[in-house]
This record gives structure tokens, sequence and C-alpha cells, in this order.
């Protein structure tokens, strides 16, 4: 069996061929800011996309989608504000999404359910 961060390896380049067969255009990958990441950045029809993925061999520790709780919604929008920030793209239109990631019971691939607009943050984001 795979350890959990190869595992979420495999689930995160599943989610970015999942996203590009769509037409979004992957702009970074990891991007970091103190201890926080954001796994995915990407663009699709005019909106920049913070993407959070999430991906599970089972639910024995519940959805992929509940693990994007509060706190941890809190903390994507901090590294997208800086991002936006150190980019210059302040007033950017964006939102955030969520892949979760469901491992087939054989291995053989993924069940993903793509939340767009997965949670609003205010247009203020504290840094």
């Amino acid at each position: 069996m795979a350890s959990t961060v190869e595992m979420g390896r495999r689930g995160e380049e599943a989610a970015v061929r999942h996203l590009e067969a769509r037409g979004y255009r992957i702009i970074e990958r990891n991007y970091r800011w103190h201890r926080a990441e954001i796994d995915v950045i990407a663009q699709h029809r005019g909106v920049l996309i913070f993407i959070e993925v999430k991906a599970r061999r089972g639910e024995k520790f519940g959805s992929p989608e509940r693990a994007v709780d509060q706190r941890k919604q809190s903390q994507i929008a901090r590294v997208a504000a800086h991002y936006l920030r150190v980019r210059g793209l302040e007033g950017t239109d964006c939102r955030f999404d969520v892949l979760a990631l469901m491992e087939a019971p054989d291995s053989s691939g993924w069940f993903i359910d793509h939340i767009q607009d997965a949670f609003w943050i205010e247009k203020r984001f504290v840094v």
C-alpha cells in the first residue's frame, strides 16, 4: 500500500490531468507561503482559481471535501491573498475550488468530484 504522501502526489497528478482535460490552464502547483500551500493555481474562462486537492483511499476519516474545514479555508485564503499581492493581481476575478478524489477500490483510478466555488471568503483577506 502506498504511503499517504505518495497517494497524495498521485491524487494531485490525477487532479491536474482532470483539470487540463477540461480546458483549465495550470499556472502553478504547490505554491507555498510560510507553512501553508495552495495545491494548484489555474485559470479558466478568465477566472483565477485556487484549488485544494484532497485524495482519500476510503471514507474511514470522512469524505475528502470535509477536510477543507474553516481553518483550512482561512489558510488557503491567506496564501491566495499573498499570491495576488506579490503578483500584482489584486482585484482579479478569482474563486476557490476543491477537487475531492476517492481512489477506486482496486487502485485503478480515481472518482473525482470537482466542487467549484467550494467556499467564499470576503474580498478583503487578512494577511
